[in-house]
């Protein structure tokens, strides 16, 4: 009677809890099935299934990288765990994962308590990294190094401090080898470089984010000091622990893309999600259709990856049909299982993408959806729309629509739509195959009913811009938004000034700094044969500019970001 009594307990609990799971389900459908009736949207059968894009996806946590690292960690443990290792005879292994050629590994033990930071001494001024270590005072000491200058003796002095304040040095000597071809190749010319007014702090390098081949970043002098082997395309992103969101291939020789991997600055392999093939495509097709079919290297993240409050990741995708780069997918972070799929197709009206031409991948790109940022302070997403030249902002749990900003004019939008229109002021920029739209003052608690964005606006009237001033200038833009009001309203722009030389089609990016000076991408310039980098400061002047040539094929700047090498949050412990 007891089993009989138990076993009906445990049946009891598993009805109540797969009733549970309907409810929610049903109620995920509900929540996005409400939004698509509100806008008019009824039985969408040229869209697949949540179920079908989930399964073209199919996104997968592999371990290949990690298992191939095995050994090495396995040796770096060891040797922090080795008290024959000291402050004056350290363990020293330069490039320690065999992916980042300027970085190193330093491991030692101290008989005292102590907290370790090093320097990477520079050739010139404001050219040093210096970096404090992160766990505060222990015996045992791993001291992830980057910042090394390339085929060069680099100076590295590494500093003990204990908890009276009494320091102990070492100075080592750290010899690294040639730059490879795709890095060396790309001639990286600096005009301006006024240190003083730059943002660039005691650590910060700035990252270009290529659109294929190797990521780099450089100093304000414009020398190489980090690049990964890995080949990557569009997205490198660095996350809250401190690590960094790269997408690459499984193996150089591949042309897709499709293998997203959680790594650091020295190569370590923490993650890797591996994505369906199915999925991928050329993104060629936005220059011309030659290029498209020139081009045999296809992606399957379009263009932009953001870390969600949940340490989830939410990415641009394409969802396997003829249509491209206008869906979204929310990927668990531990099980690499896709949670949340919002495709635009859904919420969009059908006049804007059941007519739209293909391209020369013979796919539709009628969105081009080319960047996402998640907004802390009312749980929101921003999108930016190339194709549309369009920016939106969706409610992040329902997809509800909060804000539309396009030049597309009002009476051409179904009705239900109007009401979600932005009003531009007096002066306020139309954007034209904008990219890299992301917001400021995120998490900062500033009101929901109003936000303040910055993006690179190429330009270049794709449907709805602005024709007179199309291809004309490219410039960074910040605007602000007034909910309440349905405005918006152009706070700062730069880029007009340098007129058609600094006109860019495609790509770019503008990020604003500490010190409010805004680091600009002109990535696409003179026809996508250099990349050019300018930081500003708010009145407009110049206080950086590097311009990079002979990048090999589609290996220009898609986006240049300036962040610490690395951030506080950061720790490496072989041990775990």
């Amino acid at each position: 009677m007891a089993h009989l009594q138990t076993t009906h307990r445990r049946w009891r609990r598993f009805v109540i809890a797969s009733l549970a799971l309907v409810t929610v389900g049903l109620a995920g459908c509900s929540a996005k099935s409400e939004a698509a009736k509100s806008y008019g949207i009824k039985n969408n059968k040229t869209a697949l299934t949540t179920a079908q894009i989930k399964k073209n996806l199919d996104v997968k946590v592999i371990t290949t990288r990690q298992d191939a690292q095995k050994k090495l960690t396995a040796t770096y443990k060891a040797a922090a765990e080795n008290s024959k290792y000291t402050l004056t005879d350290p363990y020293v292994k330069v490039n320690p994962y065999g992916s980042s050629p300027l970085s190193a590994l330093v491991t030692f033990t101290t008989s005292d308590a102590e907290k370790v930071s090093y320097t990477v001494v520079g050739k010139t001024d404001h050219t040093s990294i210096t970096n404090t270590v992160k766990g505060g005072y222990t015996k045992s000491h791993q001291v992830p190094v980057v910042g090394l200058y390339a085929d060069t003796t680099n100076t590295v002095k590494i500093t003990t401090t204990n908890k009276n304040g009494e320091t102990k040095t070492k100075t080592l000597s750290m010899k690294t080898g040639a730059l490879p071809k795709y890095i060396k190749d790309a001639t990286l010319t600096v005009t301006k470089n006024d240190k003083s007014k730059m943002s660039i702090g005691k650590n910060k390098l700035t990252i270009l984010n290529r659109t294929t081949k190797q990521p780099l970043a450089i100093d304000a002098d414009g020398n190489v000091r980090w690049y990964d082997t890995n080949y990557s395309q569009h997205t490198i992103e660095q996350w809250s622990n401190g690590h960094i969101m790269l997408l690459s291939k499984k193996n150089v020789d591949s042309d897709v893309y499709n293998d997203l991997i959680e790594t650091d600055y020295l190569g370590r392999v923490y993650k890797e999600y591996g994505f369906a093939n199915k999925t991928s495509s050329s993104d060629s097709s936005s220059v011309s259709k030659k290029a498209a079919k020139a081009n045999t290297e296809t992606t399957v993240i379009h263009h932009d990856l953001v870390e969600l409050p949940n340490h989830n990741f939410l990415a641009t995708v394409s969802d396997g049909s003829k249509y491209k780069e206008d869906t979204m997918i929310e990927v668990d972070h531990n099980t690499g299982k896709i949670v949340k799929v919002i495709d635009m197709k859904k919420l969009l009206p059908k006049s804007m993408w059941s007519t739209y031409k293909k391209g020369g991948d013979n796919k539709v790109d009628w969105l081009h959806q080319n960047a996402v940022d998640y907004d802390k302070n009312d749980k929101s997403i921003v999108i930016s729309s190339r194709n549309q030249d369009m920016i939106m902002k969706l409610d992040y749990k329902t997809d509800h629509i909060k804000w539309i900003y396009s030049g597309k004019k009002a009476k051409t939008w179904p009705k239900a739509y109007r009401q979600y229109l932005l009003k531009p002021t007096k002066g306020t920029t139309i954007t034209g195959g904008q990219h890299g739209l992301y917001l400021l003052n995120n998490g900062n608690g500033a009101k929901a009913s109003s936000e303040d964005f910055l993006l690179y606006d190429n330009n270049i009237a794709v449907t709805n811009g602005n024709k007179k001033t199309s291809g004309k200038y490219s410039q960074a833009v910040q605007y602000h938004v007034d909910t309440k009001n349905m405005t918006i309203k152009q706070t700062w722009a730069y880029g007009k000034s340098l007129g058609k030389t600094n006109f860019t089609p495609v790509i770019g990016y503008a990020e604003k700094q500490s010190n409010g000076n805004v680091l600009i991408d002109f990535g696409f310039k003179n026809g996508g044969q250099e990349s050019n980098v300018i930081e500003v400061t708010k009145s407009g002047q110049q206080v950086f500019n590097v311009t990079l040539k002979n990048a090999g094929s589609k290996a220009y700047a898609y986006r240049a970001y300036r962040v610490p090498f690395y951030s506080g949050s950061y720790q490496f412990d072989a041990t775990k």
